[in-house]
């Protein structure tokens, strides 16, 4: 009678839940990139060259600036800009400063004169954050700082930073009037970040 009881009712009870068995089929949620990965790929090279090149600034290194400036070039150019087509508004608007920052990074190249580089470099950093802000670029965030003295006490410069630490790229570590003591001078003024789709179709 026993053995018939723990049949009946307790082996039963044990398998007729399905929560456990089934937890292997569960639907979860998987992040998905409204780019392609080919596109995600060619952005995420145009950043670590301008993150490299704005290091270059930091240091006040002209030849590391042109170094990665031209590795900039290659990256801007190969940069898979006719995906964006599929919507012929981002596309026209993009374009615009996409080629401004072109020509921007050619004037950060050609300068002999780190002043007139920054200038560039300030040009560049807002036609950089317009790409990534209207095309909605998810593969990664990023930090919009600035720095309220970088061209005098009157007039602020910006860039893209990897992270929140500042390391500012218009006075940087040898500044003849300030030396290192203005590498922090600054801070984030924006967090760039797009949250990618969820698909809920996926099983695990």
């Amino acid at each position: 009678l026993m053995g018939l009881f723990r049949y009946f009712f307790i082996g039963s009870s044990s398998h007729g839940g399905s929560g456990s068995s089934d937890s292997g089929n569960k639907q979860s949620s998987l992040s998905v990139s409204k780019h392609s990965e080919a596109f995600n790929n060619s952005m995420e090279l145009v950043l670590n060259a301008y993150y490299e090149m704005t290091e270059g600034f930091v240091n006040w290194d002209t030849a590391a600036i042109n170094s990665s400036g031209k590795e900039l070039k290659v990256a801007l150019d190969s940069l898979k800009i006719d995906e964006l087509q599929k919507d012929t508004i981002i596309y026209l608007t993009v374009l615009d400063y996409y080629n401004n920052a072109k020509a921007e990074v050619a004037s950060i190249i050609a300068d002999p004169s780190i002043v007139e580089k920054r200038g560039s470099l300030n040009i560049l950093s807002d036609q950089l954050k317009t790409i990534w802000t209207t095309v909605k670029y998810d593969g990664q965030k990023a930090y919009w700082q600035e720095c309220p003295m970088a061209f005098g006490d009157e007039k602020s410069g910006n860039w893209l930073s990897k992270t929140k630490d500042v390391r500012n790229p218009y006075l940087g570590t040898r500044h003849p009037e300030y030396g290192d003591g203005m590498l922090s001078c600054g801070g984030p003024k924006d967090t760039i970040k797009f949250d990618q789709a969820v698909d809920t179709t996926k099983k695990q």
